[in-house]
């Protein structure tokens, strides 16, 4: 008689939990397709559409990359804390609250000269976030509170927050009764790189990248935030400032996803207005696990996760499938590659027995 077991192996898959990942995300639009023929719509057709939409031109691959900033920005701060094993799903309101101290130096301070608006509204955004990241962690180290309920409810407070702002005493009153600021003046707008729509937050993800790689991998502290993630009570018993780490992780996440918001409201919309609010940071906890933490890898992710919401526009266009199908394949996603890293540390063993 043949059982099976859970066997751990004795060295994690290296090169081959590619070929794991890559399965579960074949996997994923695997279930995807049978999704939209259970609608009725043609599968084959809907994958074609949604590849095409996101990578079949010019247009389009600029559009990936634009909505890739504002993901990769948010993710990197996310990885920042998971590799401490801080677990902040509060990239959406840090990336609101960067958005709204970006909009406030905008707005006060209309008549402040280029070379200083942007650093300003940078600074500012920087602030906001980083505030909104040190909350949670000074409840969990001085109330021991769990931080991911804390963070998720943070980002309701903090999207409800940008809310009351755009409705309210921020609202531009020649805006004909929509809830949005009035238009940036021309020194807080983040220009193009080139004749491209692609703005140049894309040189700030890449300088933020390169500084947390460096960081992580040739820094003292970067790696005792990296020995402490690996093992709590080891890194307590040597004696390493967990507390401190883990208030220093929480606000240069938030702080990045501050710069996300700030970027997106100058460079994207020009303008604060509750359209901003496109789920960016919870995409960012998708791209965090794809990419495995890595800085390099993120930027991928951030890209691949981003011509599948250029896509789905696509598919939506062309066959009338709900907005919520893209948010459904990201969730499918990381679900597979969640359940195939089981694999890259464990394998099935079969062991005969006798009756």
């Amino acid at each position: 008689m043949n059982r099976f077991r859970v066997v751990k192996r004795q060295e994690p898959l290296k090169w081959r939990s590619c070929f794991v990942i890559f399965g579960a995300i074949l996997l994923s639009l695997g279930v995807s397709s049978l999704m939209l023929a259970f609608q009725g719509k043609p599968p084959l057709h809907g994958m074609g559409l949604v590849f095409q939409g996101a990578f079949g031109s010019g247009w389009a691959l600029e559009d990936c990359l634009v909505k890739a900033i504002p993901i990769y920005l948010c993710s990197l701060g996310v990885a920042i804390a998971f590799r401490l094993q801080i677990w902040n799903i509060g990239a959406e309101g840090q990336f609101a609250l960067g958005a709204v101290g970006a909009t406030w130096v905008a707005l006060t301070f209309p008549n402040l000269p280029g070379w200083a608006m942007i650093p300003a509204m940078l600074l500012a955004a920087f602030t906001a976030g980083g505030i909104w990241g040190l909350i949670p962690a000074l409840l969990r180290l001085r109330m021991n509170a769990n931080e991911i309920i804390v963070t998720l409810m943070l980002n309701y407070i903090a999207i409800l927050f940008l809310d009351y702002l755009v409705y309210g005493g921020w609202k531009d009153p020649a805006s004909f009764g929509f809830p949005m600021t009035s238009v940036f003046p021309d020194a807080a707008i983040i220009g193009k790189i080139g004749g491209s729509n692609v703005n140049r937050g894309l040189i700030l993800c890449g300088i933020c990248g390169a500084v947390v790689w460096v960081f992580f991998r040739y820094t003292r502290l970067g790696f005792e935030l990296r020995a402490s993630g690996e093992n709590v009570q080891a890194a307590r018993y040597a004696r390493l400032p967990y507390g401190k780490l883990v208030v220093l992780v929480m606000v240069l996440s938030g702080a990045l996803a501050g710069w996300a918001g700030c970027v997106e409201a100058s460079a994207t919309l020009n303008r604060l207005q509750p359209s901003i609010m496109a789920g960016y940071g919870y995409t960012a906890i998708v791209v965090a696990w794809l990419a495995r933490l890595n800085p390099f890898y993120i930027g991928i992710a951030s890209f691949l996760l981003a011509g599948l919401r250029v896509g789905v526009e696509n598919l939506q266009l062309e066959l009338q499938v709900p907005a919520a199908f893209g948010q459904i394949m990201e969730g499918l996603i990381l679900l597979t590659v969640l359940a195939g890293g089981f694999f890259i540390y464990y394998r099935i063993a079969r062991r005969r027995t006798s009756l």
